[in-house]
């Protein structure tokens, strides 16, 4: 069992930046990697990013992210990071957060002037 919180969202101005974090606590040592996914308003929800949890974390990107998202994980397997930055109003919507089969209650990411 994983249990899974993202915070960071809010409310920022289209090219501003963000930075998501996605916390998972319980059994985080089984944990290989870590998916951040997004749903925007009446759609379906979106792959945004993956990291894989090993001694080379290998990092792969949607190709909507154009280079503008890094996602990263901290010192342990518990806290895996999404930075996002020049953010268009269309990354408007819930950013989930992904662990092993669980999924978190999401952060709403909100792009508009």
């Amino acid at each position: 069992q994983v249990h899974v919180v993202e915070s960071g969202g809010g409310l920022v101005q289209p090219g501003g930046s963000l930075r998501l974090s996605c916390a998972a606590s319980g059994s985080i040592s089984s944990i290989v990697l870590v998916e951040w996914h997004r749903q925007a308003p009446g759609q379906q929800r979106e792959w945004v990013a993956t990291i894989t949890l090993t001694s080379s974390p290998r990092p792969n990107y949607a190709d909507f992210v154009e280079g503008r998202f890094t996602i990263s994980r901290g010192n342990g397997k518990n806290m895996v990071y999404l930075q996002m930055t020049s953010l268009k109003p269309e990354d408007t919507a819930v950013y989930y957060c992904y662990v092993n089969g669980f999924w978190g209650q999401g952060t709403l990411v909100n792009v508009s002037s």
